[in-house]
């Protein structure tokens, strides 16, 4: 049965928050895990319904997987792989389910998987992923909402992405791992999440080097071993609870994260007068000085702005004297939450990909329903700030990309209740 939060308006947040381990990390690697056919050991795995997906599609293809989410140490065994053909009622679930056709024709010389789903902010075609694994000799077929990929032999190629897609990035790589020769992908994506995978591929032998660089080049080696591999920290989450502290005017500390993966969201919330201080333990928000001022974003792929942090940057700047300027340049549908932000008293316009906020003295609690992962997270931070009870529907959504941000924020000092939607 769906679930939803009830938030009380309860003041400023304090307190430590550990952040988990990065959802845009791991699942790429459990995809790239079916490339090893031995057991591996992923730590820092965090706990969310995307992961479970993930753990479910794996053994559908016929994978063994344990996973201890006390603490967060995921077994997976493929080395009795023996289906190429992913079934639609999973990968329609999750997008980043499409990451195991990369693996699945490096390991197996064909693969069959549903066009992905999971995601409401954009078309995000996945036609860049098929061009690299072309380039790689596969031949590909579009049938029926499926593409089936064929290559007896892969070779490898020079790749230009036209956009540096994570997942394109992530597939041609994974792919090119057991490739013929030489694989170099130009213009490919630097996330720090591209870079974990190639750690973890190379920790289980394949050979990738320049992750984190725009040309990445592999070299293709007939097999790959098991491995033991601990994922990076979410930076998104971390961005989330960086974001909230600021919300809020509270005073958070936040332990296992890497400073240099936040710096974009760092930047801005300096900019908007809130003290951000790099300390051993981890990252210090402090918001309890200064009031909030407008400042303009613009996303763009790392080590700009990101776009998952774009929702929740806008809650934030309901509430700075001003007026703000959020440009969107990365999907085409990613301001879901205006209009339940302005359910909630946020005064806003949408200019093409830009949308305008001037800045209010307070929201008002409301109901409103989350469309999207991100989306959703914005809302629930709003909601910490308004002068009422908030519900917030659609909390699903939430919990795909974030280890229960209810209770969590709670431990901080938030009054967040989870209830069933028709109660």
């Amino acid at each position: 049965m769906a679930e939803k939060f009830i938030i009380h308006p309860r003041g400023p947040l304090m307190g430590r928050v550990e952040i988990s381990g990065a959802k845009n990390a791991v699942l790429p690697v459990l995809a790239g895990s079916l490339l090893t056919g031995q057991p591996c050991r992923i730590t820092n795995v965090p706990n969310l319904s995307d992961v479970e997906f993930m753990a479910e599609l794996v053994e559908s293809l016929g994978g063994f997987t344990s996973w201890d989410k006390s603490s967060g140490v995921f077994n997976v065994d493929t080395s009795r792989l023996s289906k190429y053909d992913a079934a639609y009622e999973l990968v329609g679930k999750m997008r980043a389910s499409f990451l195991i056709i990369g693996p699945l024709l490096a390991r197996l010389g064909r693969a069959r998987v549903p066009l992905p789903g999971g995601c409401a902010i954009g078309t995000r075609p996945v036609d860049l992923h098929l061009k690299g694994l072309a380039a790689l000799g596969a031949e590909i077929e579009h049938t029926h909402g499926y593409i089936e990929a064929t290559a007896p032999k892969l070779v490898g190629a020079k790749i230009y992405l036209d956009f540096p897609s994570v997942g394109a990035t992530e597939n041609i790589m994974m792919a090119a791992t057991h490739a013929e020769g030489q694989t170099i992908i130009e213009n490919a994506a630097v996330e720090p999440e591209i870079v974990d995978l190639a750690n973890f591929l190379n920790t289980a032998g394949a050979e990738v080097r320049g992750a984190g660089t725009d040309t990445i080049k592999i070299n293709g080696v007939k097999e790959m071993k098991g491995t033991s591999h601990s994922v990076i920290p979410d930076r998104i989450e971390a961005g989330t609870f960086m974001v909230a502290a600021a919300l809020t005017r509270g005073d958070v500390m936040l332990t296992n994260i890497m400073a240099d993966h936040v710096k974009p969201v760092t930047a801005k919330l300096k900019e908007v007068n809130v003290q951000v201080t790099e300390t051993e333990d981890g990252i210090h928000v402090k918001a309890d000085g200064e009031p909030l001022i407008a400042a303009d974003i613009k996303t763009l792929p790392y080590p700009g702005f990101p776009t998952d942090m774009q929702a929740q940057f806008m809650a934030l700047m309901t509430q700075a004297k001003g007026t703000s300027v959020i440009t969107e340049t990365v999907f085409e549908n990613r301001f879901m939450q205006v209009g339940e932000l302005k359910r909630m008293g946020a005064v806003i316009k949408i200019e093409s990909r830009s949308a305008i906020i001037e800045g209010v003295e307070k929201l008002t609690g409301a109901q409103v329903n989350a469309t999207d992962l991100r989306a959703g997270a914005a809302l629930v931070l709003a909601a910490l700030t308004a002068d009422d009870v908030t519900e917030v529907n659609g909390i699903c959504h939430i919990d795909r990309g974030y280890y229960r941000l209810d209770d969590r924020l709670n431990q901080l000092g938030a009054w967040i209740e989870r209830a069933k939607e028709n109660a």
